[in-house]
């Protein structure tokens, strides 16, 4: 006789892991993004100062997040190690830290001539005197002349293995059919690219405020546009996968689209409606910045609640 099972939300994954998927995809789409679009869009040495250094930042104050949530610190020691994939090459979190260190490295060696170049990263009197020491700038020169374009490849695979990871890390958990299923990558690293297309789109419209980058941020809306669809066509399929599984998917179902969270802030306010501005602003183009802003920060947030959601209708099933 099969014992009797009783469905309970899971609470050790809460908004701290939602946050550290989040930064990780994020960070990690946006270095990437940056370095392709330098090297074969357009030269753009904002793009790659804004990308590379943000992405860094992202996928360290992440990493940071999820170190100081370990129960044995210690034992971080061991996925540092790049043996690691080898030793359990189903150990998703040993393949996560090897790309992200592996990103993190990569894209700032690639962003050093930049850098190095750069008047205002020289303003600050740390980085000032670091970025003129004689070993930088020759690595920066070798970089700019002869590796550029490898290290940009490397960082850039580095980093779309960033963001399938954070996705297949949530899949490997078995017992939470929300997270079990072949989905979730998919659905993470459309995300991840998503809003790190929004927050680029933020950079230029913000900070960077040039005419000449109209057609590029025309390009990132068209992209944008892209992957919202492509969300919404997997969140639909999600409903449909979860609406006809196991009892614990279906109660993550009911949890997640009787939500108003989940219905009204993120596929609303996070899909919905950064979509129709951006549809807009490409048929007839805004006259005004503000509208595209908004657009991408409703995309910023609606990222991080799609994690959010995910964590908090985590439901498991055990015996009673």
């Amino acid at each position: 006789m099969d014992a009797t099972m009783s469905y309970q939300t899971q609470d050790i994954w809460t908004t701290w892991f939602a946050v550290y998927l989040y930064l990780g995809g994020l960070g990690a789409a946006t270095l990437a993004l940056a370095i392709m679009t330098n090297m074969y869009i357009k030269p753009h040495k904002e793009i790659v100062l804004w990308g590379v250094l943000s992405g860094v930042a992202m996928l360290a104050g992440g990493s940071a997040l999820l170190f100081i949530h370990l129960l044995n610190h210690i034992a971080a020691w061991h996925v540092l190690v790049p043996t690691a994939v080898f030793n359990k090459p189903d150990a998703w979190i040993a393949w996560g830290v090897q790309f992200i260190s592996g990103m993190m490295i990569l894209g700032l060696l690639y962003a050093l001539p930049t850098m190095v170049a750069s008047e205002g990263l020289k303003r600050f009197p740390v980085v000032g005197a670091i970025l003129k020491m004689g070993i930088v700038v020759g690595i920066a020169n070798l970089v700019d002349h002869k590796l550029s374009k490898l290290l940009g490849w490397l960082a850039a695979l580095c980093g779309l293995g960033t963001a399938v990871y954070t996705g297949l890390l949530l899949q490997s958990f078995p017992a939470v059919a929300l997270w079990n299923n072949p989905g979730v990558p998919v659905l993470f690293t459309v995300s991840a690219f998503s809003t790190a297309l929004a927050y680029l789109l933020l950079v230029l419209n913000v900070f960077v405020q040039r005419k000449e980058d109209h057609g590029l941020q025309s390009l990132y809306e068209r992209l944008d546009l892209g992957l919202i669809v492509a969300e919404m066509i997997i969140i639909f399929s999600f409903y449909n996968y979860l609406r006809h599984s196991s009892e614990s998917a279906m109660r993550s179902a009911d949890m997640l689209f009787s939500n108003a969270g989940w219905i009204v802030g993120f596929i609303g306010f996070g899909l919905v409606v950064p979509f129709l501005i951006e549809l807009r602003g490409l048929v007839s183009h805004w006259q005004s910045r503000t509208p595209i802003v908004l657009a991408a920060v409703l995309v910023l947030a609606g990222g991080f609640l799609l994690r959010h959601y995910f964590m908090f209708a985590g439901v498991y099933a055990c015996p009673s």
